[in-house]
């Protein structure tokens, strides 16, 4: 089940990143460009981690 609890974790990043998405691609905020990289990277870094504990997972199936 902690792998769903990453799942959901990565999910909750991606929404949490709407905002300052938004922030900088209309209103041109540096600032919450900087902040939806750094979103971003987490997401990357969180993604991997999921990915092989996945295959792990498959693995011993």
């Amino acid at each position: 089940m902690a792998n769903f609890d990453k799942f959901q974790e990565l999910k909750a990043l991606v929404d949490g990143l709407e905002t300052d998405a938004d922030k900088f691609f209309t209103k041109g905020n540096s600032a919450a460009g900087t902040r939806v990289r750094k979103g971003l990277q987490d997401i990357k870094n969180l993604s991997q981690e999921l990915r092989l504990n996945i295959q792990e997972l498959k693995n011993k199936k």
